[in-house]
C-alpha cells in the first residue's frame, strides 16, 4: 500500500488560521499586536525571499512586521547596536537575524545576542539550553513544524526509535531533543556513521536532513516507517529532497513530499513563536 502523502501546506494553513485567531485575541486583550523584527545584512537573493517571506506571512495574520535592512558593508557593530535596538523595543516580540551574513560578521555570536525571549528562530544558547533541559522557551521552527506533522499522521513516538540524519545546531541537534521529550529512542547520523543504511532500516520515524539530493533509498527504510524529508536540493529538473520519494512511498507508511511537507510548516511555527513569544512577555511584565 503506498504511504500517506503528508500535505504540509494544508496543516501550515490551519496553524495560521490559529495563529491569526490568537494574533486577534491578544490585540483584543493588550491593545496592540505582537511584533516581528528581521535583520536583513547584505544583497544574498535566497535570503531576501526568506525575509520577504516572512514578513508576507507576518502581516497575514496580524502580527506587526519591522523589516531592517543593512548593506553588506556595513560594520558588524552596527548589527550588534540594531539587535540590541530591537532587544530593548517593547514593540518587538520576535527577531530574526536572517543567516548567512557577510564574512566579515559571525553569524553564531549576532544570533547569540538576540533576547531569548524574543529568539523566535530557537537558536541562541539559552534556548537551546532550556530545550536540553525541557524547560519552557522558544523551539526551532523546523523542528517544531516535523512534530506537528507527526501528530497529523498519529506517529506513536514514545518507545519507537527515531533516527535523525543530520547534526546540524538549526535541525538535527533541536530535532533529536524534541524527539526525546517525547519518549522516542533517538540516534543521530551523520558524516561517521558507519553503516548508515542499516542505522536507518531500524526507524521508525526517520527524518534526513543532509542536503544530499535523494540519498536515502528504498533499502534504507523500514516498511511501515514515516519519513519526514527536511533537504531542499536543486537539481536541473526542480526541486528534489534528500529522500528518493518515488520508490520511498513505495515501503513507508507516510512521507513528507519536497516541496509542500515540511517547508510551510517553517513559516507557521515562526509566527507561532512569535504570538507565544509576546504572551510570555506579557505574562512577565503583568508578574512586575
Amino acid at each position: 500500500m503506498p504511504a500517506r502523502i503528508i500535505d504540509g501546506k494544508a496543516v501550515a494553513a490551519r496553524v495560521r488560521a490559529e495563529v491569526a485567531a490568537d494574533v486577534e485575541a491578544f490585540v483584543a486583550e493588550y491593545g496592540r499586536p505582537p511584533g516581528l523584527a528581521t535583520i536583513l545584512v547584505g544583497d544574498d537573493p535566497a535570503s531576501a525571499v526568506y525575509v520577504a517571506g516572512k514578513q508576507k506571512a507576518s502581516a497575514e495574520v496580524g502580527i506587526q512586521g519591522f523589516d531592517h535592512r543593512l548593506p553588506a558593508d556595513a560594520a558588524e557593530d552596527e548589527v550588534i547596536a540594531l539587535i540590541e535596538r530591537l532587544n530593548a523595543d517593547d514593540e518587538v516580540n520576535g527577531i530574526i537575524c536572517q543567516l548567512p551574513v557577510p564574512a566579515h560578521m559571525d553569524g553564531v555570536k549576532l544570533t547569540g545576542l538576540v533576547d531569548p525571549g524574543k529568539d523566535v528562530d530557537g537558536l541562541t544558547p539559552i534556548s537551546a539550553g532550556l530545550l536540553a533541559l525541557g524547560r519552557e522557551g522558544l523551539r526551532s521552527c523546523t523542528p517544531e513544524g516535523v512534530m506537528i506533522l507527526l501528530d497529523e499522521v498519529g506517529a506513536q513516538l514514545e518507545g519507537a526509535e527515531a533516527v535523525v540524519i543530520g547534526r546540524s545546531n538549526l535541525f538535527g541537534k533541536p530535532m533529536a531533543q524534541l524527539l526525546l521529550a517525547a519518549n522516542a529512542t533517538v540516534t543521530i547520523c551523520h558524516s561517521r556513521t558507519r553503516d548508515l543504511p542499516g542505522v536507518c532500516r531500524r526507524a521508525d520515524v526517520l527524518i534526513a536532513a543532509v542536503g544530499r539530493a535523494q540519498m536515502v533509498k528504498r533499502d534504507w527504510v523500514k516498511p511501515g516507517a514515516v519519513v519526514i524529508d527536511i533537504g531542499l536540493n536543486r537539481l536541473d529538473d526542480g526541486l528534489a529532497g534528500d529522500v528518493a520519494f518515488d520508490e520511498v512511498a513505495e515501503v513507508a507508511s507516510a512521507i513528507t513530499p519536497v516541496p509542500g511537507g515540511v517547508g510551510p510548516m517553517t513559516v507557521a511555527c515562526l509566527l507561532r513563536n512569535t504570538v507565544k513569544a509576546a504572551r510570555l512577555s506579557a505574562r512577565r511584565g503583568a508578574a512586575v
